[in-house]
């Protein structure tokens, strides 16, 4: 049996960000459970109503791959004590048309990291607010909004903390539990 696919958005743009190398260690401690599909957001225009009768390829490809998934985990950096612009950008264009959401009946996971104390918790709060509006059912546990060092996870994604690797153990297990139990 194969695993199951999973969306993978990463908030930041940055290809050199904190975030793309959480994304990099919870698809390195999923490796064999779970297949994760990377959803580019950076190339979406800014969202238009005028363009919903004639959707751009980009939005296209986006709502082909969220449909396809089996869930979806969403990495988030925290801008301004919200979620960045193109991770908003992409959740408005995957509900568009009205009535044509590819999130619908979705489950998905959140993760997040800065290097802030407090980690992406509050934009993590205002994403579960748009998730559940949008009817992504979300894993309410373990939350996993955190500051990153180079102590933590090195570049390329490597944990380097046997307590962060347990957590995202955890983390990953009720992913997988989350995809594979219907909801």
């Amino acid at each position: 049996m194969s695993a199951p696919t999973i969306a993978l958005l990463v908030g930041s743009l940055s290809s050199h960000s904190i975030n793309h190398r959480l994304a990099l260690a919870i698809g390195n401690t999923a490796m064999g459970r779970l297949d994760f599909d990377p959803i580019s957001i950076g190339d979406l225009p800014l969202y238009n109503r005028d363009l919903d009768t004639e959707l751009p390829g980009t939005v296209l490809r986006l709502k082909r791959q969220i449909k396809a998934c089996d869930g979806i985990l969403i990495v988030t950096p925290e801008y301004n004590r919200s979620l960045p612009s193109a991770l908003k950008n992409a959740l408005d264009w995957g509900s568009r048309p009205y009535g044509e959401s590819a999130w619908q009946g979705k489950v998905a996971a959140i993760a997040g990291a800065s290097s802030g104390a407090i980690g992406t918790a509050i934009a993590q709060s205002h994403l579960r607010i748009i998730l559940t509006h949008l009817d992504i059912v979300t894993l309410p546990q373990p939350e996993l909004y955190l500051r990153v060092t180079d102590e933590l996870i090195d570049a390329n994604g490597k944990v380097l903390d046997e307590q962060f690797q347990a957590l995202l153990h955890r983390f990953v297990d009720r992913l997988v539990s989350l995809v594979t139990t219907p909801v």
